[in-house]
């Protein structure tokens, strides 16, 4: 069985420690975790994880957040990777700092990057993982928070809150998203 994985985020060390980069963060330790390094491709950074045979391609696009489709689209025809198994990683203002939500569909809530990925695949109905980075900011403020780094307090419990992403990822991969979403849903 193969998976697509895609972490948002923006390339480059400018955005590196930011919070809309929280997929590209996610899945950097998840493929160190499974001794893999991501290589430049067509479109994005990849890597192959092999997982209780599955075999999941890790993606992090590098044609920056707002054009994000264009790398899921390219890579779902290329490796024949149906919608269900592809998974979404993805900042949310929504849910508070840490909030882990996994979900069959949804809304892209005025995120450029799902709403660039629904409109290339021309539907809502493909499984996503939210990464809550809270909306601790002042109207019209929302792009400088998302593009800023996170606080020290974030900092400490980053790893703890990243290191569930990854299981979330990888339950994902081998018991499926109803049970994964039974087992880490609101916790």
């Amino acid at each position: 069985m193969k998976y697509l994985i895609v972490g948002l985020g923006n390339p480059g060390e400018k955005y590196e420690m930011t919070r809309h980069n929280i997929g590209f963060k996610t899945l950097d330790v998840l493929a160190r975790a499974s001794n893999v390094v991501f290589e430049p491709n067509k479109l994005a950074d990849t890597c192959i994880v092999k997982h209780k045979g599955r075999t999941l391609h890790l993606i992090k696009p590098t044609t920056f957040m707002n054009l994000s489709g264009k790398a899921v689209n390219y890579y779902m025809h290329q490796e024949k990777i149906k919608v269900e198994n592809l998974l979404i990683v993805t900042d949310d203002i929504a849910l508070p700092f840490g909030t882990l939500r996994m979900k069959p569909k949804g809304s892209d809530g005025g995120h450029n990057g799902l709403k660039d990925i629904q409109k290339v695949l021309g539907s809502s109905k493909y499984p996503r993982l939210r990464f809550g980075i809270g909306s601790d900011f002042l109207k019209g403020q929302q792009v400088d928070y998302v593009l800023g780094d996170w606080t020290l307090e974030e900092q400490m419990k980053l790893p703890e809150r990243v290191s569930v992403a990854c299981e979330m990822i990888l339950s994902f991969a081998t018991i499926g998203l109803d049970r994964t979403m039974n087992s880490y849903n609101n916790k």
